[in-house]
């Protein structure tokens, strides 16, 4: 009886000691204020990040100095100084040591694009006959920009090593160089499928559009070019989309809908040309991102 009180004391005090741990682990996330798992610094899971994108690099067919190349770096440049300009002006100027933005655009027919953890974005050839426009290109780069600076790949590890290690938190895994490195490449996996990392849950999807269509509306960018955008996404399917019951990512009618539905709240964001209405606070729209059950994660057409 003793051996048996003493180890529900041992497995009480275990699970008061982990949830302690997460409690202490919780970030924030910019405009929309939701609370989030970050079990790593954003040093960590850039550090982890870079190795992948660096490998990614040195075989990618980049184009440089055509029109769309510069295009790419022009909106990513826009928005990235926008984001930075209502940092300083909010009082968080600190997070803008975790960027170092790049923007690149490879030769590739996939419809895709991705970001990495310190700013590093990449957006593919085949994406741009759908894009058609600067504005709609930055909705897909004010996207990317918001999944890096949400910190959606820190709270992605987070949540895998949760789910894998469990206790071993606790234990002193965040030093296990070993254990890390693993991670990463599970959630970084450029490697393994040319151009695709592991999806983002549904959620943070959402959470990235709504984010994205700030920052680019910050940039003088109008956000409502995002309907016809994603509508066009929509038609440009083969018919074989995957059910969003497999999916981590929202449908387009799901994804669509919502776009419409957080418009007008994104919209006081946008003024015209130019980096605007970069002083104000963050929103805290919780209500605006679905909260739905990620299922089980599946090959989809697009990363983004």
């Amino acid at each position: 009886m003793k051996k048996a009180n003493s180890l529900k004391t041992a497995k009480f005090s275990f699970t008061v000691l982990l949830m302690a741990l997460l409690l202490q682990s919780c970030g924030s996330v910019p405009f929309t204020g939701r609370r989030q798992l970050q079990l790593v610094s954003n040093q960590e899971v850039i550090a982890l990040s870079l190795q992948q994108y660096q490998e990614f690099m040195r075989s990618a067919p980049l184009e440089r100095g055509t029109a769309d190349a510069e295009m790419v770096n022009r909106i990513g440049s826009r928005i990235a100084n926008a984001v930075e300009t209502f940092y300083k002006n909010n009082g968080y100027e600190s997070e803008l040591e975790n960027y170092a933005w790049e923007f690149n655009l490879v030769k590739d027919n996939s419809v895709n694009a991705f970001a990495m953890p310190g700013g590093k974005l990449v957006i593919f050839t085949g994406l741009l006959p759908i894009t058609q426009s600067e504005g709609a290109l930055a909705v897909v780069i004010g996207h990317e920009i918001a999944h890096v600076i949400a910190q959606h790949s820190n709270e992605r590890i987070s949540q895998q090593m949760a789910l894998q290690y469990g206790g071993a938190i606790a234990g002193g895994l965040l030093g296990d160089s070993q254990a890390m490195q693993q991670l990463g490449n599970t959630v970084f996996g450029l490697g393994a499928q040319y151009g695709v990392m592991m999806p983002y849950a549904r959620k943070q999807e959402y959470e990235a559009d709504e984010i994205g269509l700030i920052v680019m509306a910050m940039a003088g960018y109008n956000p409502q070019i995002a309907v016809p955008f994603w509508t066009r996404m929509a038609e440009s399917s083969d018919g074989a989309q995957v059910p969003e019951f497999l999916s981590t990512h929202p449908t387009d009618s799901k994804r669509i809908a919502n776009i419409e539905k957080i418009m007008p709240s994104v919209m006081q964001y946008y003024k015209g040309i130019g980096v605007q209405n970069v002083t104000t606070a963050p929103i805290k729209t919780k209500a605006a991102v679905p909260v739905e059950t990620d299922k089980a994660k599946t090959s989809e057409k697009w990363t983004f």
